[in-house]
């Protein structure tokens, strides 16, 4: 009997259900459980209402990041909110027996940056946390979504979770990227041309040229922003890229293990003649640097273009209006030219080192504009070390910039990293939705390199120009 060929998205989860249930979801098994101190306090609280335990506490792992301070981090927490929140993940962490990086321990730093960088993310899994932007480790060929706080209780209790399985979509990007286009560029670009609701329903594979060729780093930034498309999640295929990232790192396998993994990994793409329920095709020579111009992923331009008219953009035309209101734009003005009060580089989206590098290749030898606020955030602790490692600090710091300490930071405002309101900032986080940078503010989501062309000439700027 022929086997039916099936795509990278079906191998997995097929072979995560453990029962399904007819005309409902699978019951789905959970190989990774990410938490952080926002959403899982109430979790365990429900748990233990219940009388029920963790069932696998070495599949979870605790990391301090959404409420952290970004300076003086070995200070108390001053916020009372935070603190508490804080000091219930570490003391729900210690009494179950799970791992648990907390401010101050050297792996600390964003979920979505240490799982990777730890080797906890492998090909072929399932991932879960309490955060929307779970889907950054399907870079790894993983299966990851972001589930909610009773979600969270029912994966600490039980190792599964109820899924109803997701249609499927393949985005294929062909050809050779031009220069100064960033894998932020790609997804933004992507996002502007399927809306913010576009993959609703489905979870999606990225496939072709552009995402064979990128870096590990740049995959997850791809994958990361998936779910502003409206996607459950995003993916891509496990090559020798992937597996060289892997290779060496704390809880890779290793040995016999990693070989043995090694040969189940290679197995995961998809066959040839398996079906998508949707597919669409984009040729990379039509990527130019983006930036979003309004309040939803999907806003978003090449950054030499004008803002688009109602009829062009799509949807209402009352809420388009509403939204380049409340950024003070207007239909067809460029965006070139307009000034920046705030930068921000860092976030799940781009708190990686090969950000950095890319960001310090357009301020080296140039100052900080003055009245630009700079907010330079590694991902973690680990991505710090590497800033001073490779002397990219010390062109940070002679160009007027200051490094700050791992931690979402400004890409969600829940600490005191905040843009004041009818401030602009250009952020290479992933939302841009009204007050999601502080109430009032008004964020440019773009690359590191928009990012630092911005910085160092204060208005928006195509860092084409900048590059040597």
């Amino acid at each position: 009997m022929s086997i039916k060929p099936a795509t990278l998205f079906d191998k997995v989860w097929d072979s995560h259900v453990v029962r399904k249930i007819e005309d409902g979801p699978d019951v789905f098994f959970i190989d990774r459980h990410f938490i952080h101190e926002v959403t899982s306090p109430v979790a365990f609280l429900g748990m233990e209402g219940r009388g029920l335990k963790v069932m696998f506490p070495e599949k979870t792992f605790a990391t301090a990041d959404h409420n952290t301070p970004t300076i003086n981090q070995h200070l108390p927490v001053a916020d009372p909110l935070s603190a508490n929140q804080l000091k219930a993940l570490e003391t729900n962490s210690g009494k179950y027996g799970i791992s648990h990086w907390g401010l101050g321990n050297p792996k600390n730093g964003i979920v979505h940056v240490v799982g990777p960088e730890n080797g906890i993310t492998l090909p072929g899994m399932t991932i879960v946390c309490g955060d929307s932007h779970t889907s950054t480790h399907g870079a790894f060929g993983a299966i990851a979504f972001g589930i909610g706080t009773s979600e969270v209780e029912m994966v600490l209790s039980s190792q599964c979770i109820m899924q109803p399985k997701p249609k499927k979509m393949r985005i294929n990007v062909n050809g050779k990227l031009g220069k100064g286009i960033t894998p932020k560029d790609v997804v933004l670009f992507i996002i502007s041309q399927l809306t913010a609701a576009g993959a609703t329903g489905y979870f999606v594979e990225f496939a072709g040229e552009v995402f064979e060729n990128m870096t590990m780093e740049g995959r997850m930034t791809v994958c990361n922003m998936s779910i502003e498309m409206g996607a459950r999640g995003g993916m891509i295929a496990p090559d020798e890229t992937t597996f060289n990232y892997i290779k060496g790192r704390e809880k890779a396998p290793q040995g016999e293990a990693w070989e043995k993994s090694l040969a189940y990994w290679k197995s995961l793409k998809t066959d040839a003649g398996a079906t998508f329920d949707i597919e669409y095709n984009y040729n990379a020579a039509d990527i130019e640097p983006m930036i979003t111009y309004g309040t939803n992923p999907g806003m978003g331009i090449g950054i030499t273009k004008n803002i688009p008219t109602s009829e062009v953009a799509g949807g209402s035309k009352s809420s388009y209006e509403k939204s380049l209101h409340y950024m003070g734009f207007n239909e067809q003005e460029p965006m070139l030219g307009k000034k920046v009060d705030y930068v921000f580089i860092g976030s799940c989206t781009n708190g990686r080192i090969e950000d950095f590098r890319a960001f310090a290749s357009i301020v080296k030898g140039r100052k900080k504009a003055d009245h630009v606020t700079a907010w330079i955030v590694p991902g973690s602790h680990i991505v710090e070390q590497q800033i001073r490692e490779e002397g990219i600090l010390d062109i940070l710091t002679e160009a007027g910039f200051q490094l700050r300490q791992p931690g979402c930071s400004a890409c969600l405002a829940m600490n005191d990293d905040k843009v004041p309101a009818g401030k602009y900032a250009v952020s290479t986080s992933n939302r841009n939705f009204e007050g999601r940078q502080g109430p009032g503010s008004r964020t440019l989501l773009a690359s590191p390199l928009v990012a630092a062309a911005a910085a160092v000439t204060g208005v928006v700027t195509d860092p084409r120009e900048l590059i040597a």
